[in-house]
């Protein structure tokens, strides 16, 4: 995983204590991702240019505006991802209330997929994590983002880079949705193959990511039905 990731998800909960809890976003195994609102100009902006992507969830949709003038080489990669139909069938394995959602790693079985090579960190780009923006999860290693993602439940500007010290890239921001992933944060949750520590007991599913175009054209589409939730699927081993 990587650091909103399972091997230092644990680790971090232990070692930092609920106090540090944002660096377990790292992947999840481990990737991984309030305070006060800073200068509008600091947050992504929505454009009529900037391209969107929604996420039809089994809670409700998301849809998200991305920040390429600000991080391009995660936004390309992330859109490689939704392009390819691997975001399809993926799961939201780590819900943190008061945190993150974290998810864009795992199959409904809890079994970690297969991704491109990792990505250059692009925290310093003066973004900041703050609630409902978008953020790439990671490991220990500042670069090696790959296809693990978080949304920021809440103001978390412990994740952002700073002179010296790298942080969380943010590469886009929610524009509609916030109640859906308040909605995760409310499911119940239990500890899944010791590994998935804040893992909803009832998956939260990624049917179809796509990108949203306003002409009512989209790329990427793969039918719901085709990513459906398995009944009774259980966790897999993650390691």
């Amino acid at each position: 995983m990587q650091k909103i990731t399972g091997h230092f998800m644990g680790k971090s909960l232990r070692l930092f204590g609920a106090g540090l809890l944002a660096l377990g976003i790292f992947t999840a195994h481990a990737e991984t991702a309030p305070g006060t609102q800073p200068a509008a100009t600091d947050t992504p902006t929505k454009s009529e240019s900037a391209p969107q992507v929604v996420f039809q969830t089994t809670l409700g949709d998301l849809k998200i505006a991305l920040t390429p003038e600000k991080a391009p080489v995660t936004v390309e990669n992330f859109l490689h991802y939704v392009d390819s139909g691997f975001y399809n069938g993926v799961i939201f394995h780590r819900v943190v209330p008061g945190f993150v959602v974290q998810g864009g790693g795992f199959d409904q079985e809890y079994q970690k997929k297969t991704t491109q090579a990792p990505i250059a960190n692009e925290s310093h780009n003066g973004l900041q994590n703050l609630r409902g923006t978008l953020s790439m999860a990671r490991t220990g290693d500042p670069n090696s983002a790959t296809a693990q993602f978080f949304i920021n439940l809440k103001d978390n500007p412990q994740l952002d880079g700073r002179p010296g010290q790298p942080g969380y890239a943010v590469f886009g921001k929610l524009v509609e949705g916030l109640e859906v992933i308040d909605a995760m944060a409310e499911q119940p949750q239990g500890n899944h193959t010791g590994v998935f520590m804040n893992a909803p007991n009832t998956p939260i599913v990624i049917m179809r990511a796509y990108r949203y175009h306003p002409e009512g054209q989209q790329k990427g589409n793969v039918s719901p039905t085709d990513a459906a939730p398995k009944a009774g699927a259980t966790p897999a081993n993650a390691n």
